[in-house]
């Protein structure tokens, strides 16, 4: 737990970068950096879209080898082309940060190292994972072995991967499915795609010269998988143990899920702590059940719907009468959400791959968007679905507004209408609690004679505000301490002094007298 809500900033100096357990594929000594980081390809698609303002984006652990990826691509572009180095990313950094972007009005990004492959809203992108080391004929030979030693025939078999093995990716799915061809398993696999347009629903992106803008939209719509293998499939990832293993776990909890290890050469099941990750988020469901005020934290500024995700969060606490506050902090840490002290569960909108908080280190339960909406249904209705991809939920809202979970929030929030005062059960404490609500009617909240703790002073000239609907001037009328007392108006002013002169080590009056 942090016990401090403030920083000096010395760990920011100090901080240590752990390059052993860091996402991003790290190049070897012996490794050419020409062929490792794609220089001559991404040099090739610079001049033929006749980009004028490069922006290239490295995460931390990359940062080392910035400099000379510079000179290299400085030497190959056309003259009139310049380049930028981007650090210290706004959000997570396997998100493309646009926003740093926009400070030297690029009109292209290179993304270098892990990344989410979320699309993109304004600016046209292009990925070099890097390489990591991997034994095909190996990885092959796991794979084939378990599909064959399965106690049931599998139906299907979704490979999924690590972004920085996406250069064999190609040939081992090739020789996967030659092995497998006499039996009756279907391998399924999507490219990664390594460059990438803004999206179309952006009215003001440019969209560069890359060619093939939505390249990757087949990979984006299928992200989570979930329609791509049956359930007497399996889900198998090719790569270390990182986040994105755990998303795969997490929304493919139906299926089997195996792991190879590129490092160790090892395929293990994974499956085996599905539910244990279920269970910890079920857990934080029933916290935010028991909230009546949600923080919306902007955890991306690069995802192209993420303005249409924090719309939907807005009118889906509004028709539940929850009270909202859209915050945004860029990185989280405890001591920033700490100074929202009456903020009772926090929904990030992020990218999928930073969309899990584990939030022991916060004082307050940090959930998805998929949560919230199932914290707001009745009861009983969570079936073991889960969706990190927000844009899945936009969409299946635009689909069918009318769906029978949008109809059971909107009855639940009915049902308090007729019974205001009704208790709600909560799980996490064993005891029922009186629900506030916000948004009702002002007749249904106020009665006819009022209420003197139902105002506060807006300001000095004696005009007053309703807090009823105010979460945070409830917490603060709560509060003992509330801060100075201004009293503007209320002291004469005082008469015009003469000030100190001198310096605040030793002021002219506090000087000791000088011999003569």
């Amino acid at each position: 737990m942090t016990t401090t809500f403030s920083a000096t900033g010395e760990e920011a100096i100090k901080h240590s970068i752990d390059f052993d357990s860091c996402p991003s594929a790290q190049r070897p000594e012996s490794s050419d950096i020409l062929e490792f980081f794609e220089i001559e390809r991404t040099a090739k698609e610079i001049r033929d879209g006749d980009h004028k303002r490069i922006a290239l984006q490295f995460p931390d652990e990359l940062l080392r080898e910035s400099v000379p990826i510079y000179r290299l691509l400085k030497q190959r572009v056309n003259e009139g082309q310049e380049i930028y180095v981007l650090a210290d990313t706004s959000y997570g950094s396997c998100c493309v940060d646009e926003v740093a972007a926009q400070h030297v009005d690029a009109d292209l990004m290179v993304h270098y190292g892990h990344a989410c492959l979320s699309q993109t809203s304004r600016l046209p992108v292009i990925y070099v994972f890097g390489r990591k080391p991997i034994n095909v004929d190996s990885c092959v030979k796991q794979i084939s072995d378990v599909i064959a030693s399965s106690d049931k025939s599998l139906s299907s078999v979704l490979i999924r991967h690590d972004v920085a093995c996406s250069y064999r990716a190609e040939e081992i799915v090739s020789k996967l499915r030659d092995k497998t061809v006499a039996t009756a398993t279907r391998i399924v696999y999507h490219a990664v795609p390594t460059k990438m347009g803004p999206s179309r629903t952006q009215p003001n992106s440019d969209s560069g010269s890359i060619s093939g803008k939505h390249e990757g939209n087949d990979v984006l719509r299928a992200e989570s998988g979930a329609d791509l293998v049956e359930d007497d499939g399996a889900v198998i990832y090719i790569g270390d143990e990182s986040l994105t293993l755990t998303n795969i776990l997490m929304t493919h909890s139906s299926n089997k899920v195996y792991s190879y290890n590129p490092t160790t050469n090892v395929v293990r099941l994974e499956s085996g702590r599905t539910n244990k990750l279920l269970m910890r988020r079920f857990a934080v469901v029933q916290k935010a059940r028991d909230a009546d005020v949600f923080g919306i934290l902007v955890g991306t500024l690069g995802v192209a719907s993420y303005l249409s995700v924090i719309t939907y969060l807005r009118n889906l606490l509004s028709r539940a009468k929850k009270k909202s506050y859209t915050i945004s902090v860029g990185r989280l840490n405890p001591a920033k959400l700490a100074n929202f002290m009456e903020i009772e569960c926090f929904v990030l909108a992020a990218c999928p791959e930073n969309s899990l908080i584990e939030s022991k280190d916060f004082f307050k339960p940090i959930i998805t968007p998929h949560e919230l909406k199932v914290a707001l249904l009745p009861e009983g209705t969570w079936l073991g679905r889960y969706v990190l991809d927000f844009s899945h939920l936009i969409t299946e809202n635009e689909s069918s507004p009318t769906s029978a979970r949008k109809e059971a929030v909107e009855d639940d929030a009915g049902n308090d209408d007729k019974d205001p005062e009704r208790p709600s059960f909560s799980l996490i404490t064993g005891k029922y609690r009186q629900v506030r609500r916000f948004g009702v009617e002002e007749s249904a909240k106020v009665g006819d004679s009022g209420d003197a703790s139902a105002v506060v002073i807006r300001n000095q000239e004696t005009s007053v505000a309703k807090i009823s609907d105010s979460a945070a001037a409830l917490f603060l009328q709560s509060r003992t301490y509330r801060g100075l007392d201004a009293r503007v108006g209320e002291d004469a002013p005082s008469l015009l002094e003469q000030g100190r002169t001198g310096t605040a080590r030793g002021y002219t009056s506090e000087l000791p007298p000088t011999d003569a």
